[in-house]
């Protein structure tokens, strides 16, 4: 967490992939584990849109210059197992964003504990001169609505306790500690459900999630969902058999577009792609609807891909 988030202006040919550009931000970034990261552009309002990777991006941007952000796409249930500094600090500066802009939440004590790794991370060891408050929104720790005299106590005290970590071990700590909140690494879909209640869907490396209220009501696990489809605006789910059911259960959910369906379809289908699948593998039409967007998913590798590159090899 070292420094801030900065612009930079990459040249690249016109026939270029979103892969192509991936590749260049990370090898300039020096990011060596790249597969949990995407693009992210703004569409018709929407600012969290990813880049098609297979994709040319001059048939996904229609004016120059191309604008897009680097972002953490699939949140690693185990952050101890990310093999890179780098890595670490780029999932760190994306969980501090998503903290700011509210797509994370937590209780007091959680948002002080995260506060007091950014700050021994960013200042190293603790100084009685130092001015917590000043320091917690200089370095955007957590929201403003957030900081009050309690917490920045707490904060001061936690950050005393840190003495002696690195920048490295204390960035590691905090994503310890954020991958407990319930929403961590997800993406969020507004939708309504079966008597037209509001509510959000969450996608994330353990499945979906259903919250209403901004409070949990059901989880579907990965291993518990066996088909995942969109016709239009519905959105639907198929669940296998519980031991004392007889046949699978379908829900359906409604989305208010039927691009944003297809948005919740594709980050569903990736992401259970990405954790649970051996290896990428071709998403085929389902008979009866309609065409369910890109056969190809932007997904180049899968988490057991990466894990089984990281093992160490017998001699």
């Amino acid at each position: 967490m070292r420094e801030s988030l900065r612009r930079l202006a990459y040249y690249i040919r016109r026939k270029a992939t979103g892969a192509d550009l991936l590749d260049q931000i990370c090898e300039s970034l020096d990011l060596l584990e790249k597969d949990y990261f995407g693009l992210l552009f703004t569409q018709r309002g929407d600012p969290r849109v990813w880049v098609d990777l297979n994709r040319r991006l001059s048939k996904t941007f229609r004016n120059e210059p191309w604008d897009v952000r680097l972002a953490v796409k699939f949140y690693p249930p185990e952050p101890s197992e990310l093999a890179d500094d780098v890595t670490r600090y780029q999932m760190a500066l994306a969980i501090r964003r998503d903290l700011m802009e509210g797509r994370l939440t937590c209780s007091p004590i959680t948002y002080a504990l995260l506060s007091s790794y950014v700050l021994q991370s960013e200042l190293g060891d603790h100084e009685p001169s130092q001015d917590i408050s000043r320091a917690l929104q200089q370095y955007r720790a957590l929201p403003l609505s957030a900081i009050t005299q309690e917490l920045e106590a707490n904060v001061d005290e936690l950050y005393r306790k840190h003495r002696g970590q690195t920048p490295a071990e204390a960035e590691l700590n905090y994503l310890e500690t954020a991958k407990r909140l319930s929403l961590y690494g997800a993406e969020l879909h507004a939708a309504t459900d079966c008597q037209d209640v509001p509510i959000v869907l969450a996608v994330c490396h353990s499945g979906i999630a259903v919250y209403r209220d901004g409070l949990p009501m059901n989880r579907f696990p990965w291993a518990k969902i066996t088909k995942i489809c969109y016709n239009k605006r519905q959105f639907t789910l198929r669940l296998r058999a519980g031991q004392f059911e007889e046949f699978e259960t379908s829900l359906t959910f409604r989305v208010h577009c039927t691009s944003a369906c297809k948005k919740l379809w594709r980050c569903s289908v990736e992401h259970h792609m990405f954790f649970r699948r051996e290896c990428p593998v071709p998403v085929h039409r389902i008979p009866g609807l309609s065409r369910l967007g890109s056969r190809r998913l932007s997904c180049r590798r899968t988490l057991q891909q990466l894990r089984a590159a990281a093992a160490p090899t017998a001699a």
